[in-house]
């Protein structure tokens, strides 16, 4: 079993955010903690968040209203990473977005149009204008021939009042109307894995992931080679681990375990 020693001598951290760093709008505890200690021992770390709602300047000024103040750079998105892969696959750079700004912003920057006629792509993230008219546009335009891609699989996500439908429910509908399943750009998938790595500077080997979903954050650690960190403040429990053939190396309550007493 891996010693928390080995943990704290890890070069680098990907941290998730939802249910890792934050309920809603609550810090959790010991992340105050967490995050001085990174800075102290001077290892890069990058906040890789599922979420596409938020962009990183965004997510930089919610943490600021917590009381956290951590530079812009540390962020990084799927609604980031679903713009890059769109950029180097789309022929049309045409897309029909289901979300919120931190994607559909994320979209235009990657030089994505706004397409509800004949889009390349129908791109479904986490949104709170979630509706039955642009579910029903999304099916004709997968239909007629639109690739379907969500920002991220996840089914639900952790809030102060409880948990929440997240991207992978939302897209559900229209997979199940249309026949077609979409393709998912956030954790697990190895293209996000890769570019936090290059961010960090790290090689796998050298950095650990943390997050609360054993379906996403732990998957995407162990087919990327990283150390894998469960922290039990999220949407998972101990039982939950029992629910899957791999475990994680460490099994954390939350983040402020790393810190040093």
């Amino acid at each position: 079993m891996a010693t928390l020693t080995e943990l704290r001598a890890k070069k680098g951290f990907i941290c998730d955010m939802d249910g890792v760093i934050y309920h809603g709008n609550k810090l959790l505890p010991g992340v105050k903690e967490f995050v001085n200690w990174l800075y102290a021992e001077k290892k890069p770390f990058l906040f890789l968040t599922n979420s596409s709602e938020r962009s990183p300047r965004e997510l930089q000024q919610k943490l600021e209203r917590m009381g956290l103040e951590i530079d812009e750079s540390h962020f990084y998105t799927s609604a980031l990473a679903t713009a890059k892969f769109l950029k180097k696959q789309s022929k049309k750079n045409s897309v029909y977005v289901i979300g919120d700004a931190g994607l559909t912003n994320a979209l235009y920057e990657a030089g994505m149009t706004i397409n509800d006629v004949d889009p390349e792509y129908v791109v479904v993230g986490e949104t709170h204008n979630y509706n039955f008219n642009n579910i029903s546009r999304a099916v004709q335009l997968v239909l007629r021939g639109a690739k379907l891609i969500g920002t991220n699989p996840d089914l639900t996500g952790p809030g102060e009042n409880g948990i929440f439908p997240a991207c992978g429910a939302m897209i559900s509908p229209i997979e199940v109307a249309t026949g077609k399943k979409a393709y998912f750009i956030g954790k697990p998938n190895p293209l996000m894995m890769r570019t936090g790595l290059k961010m960090l500077g790290l090689h796998a080997q050298e950095s650990a992931i943390i997050g609360d979903r054993m379906d996403t954050d732990m998957v995407a650690g162990i087919e990327s080679g990283l150390d894998t960190v469960l922290v039990l403040s999220g949407v998972s429990t101990m039982s939950t681990l029992e629910e899957f053939p791999y475990r994680p190396n460490y099994v954390l309550n939350g983040v402020g375990e790393i810190v040093p007493e």
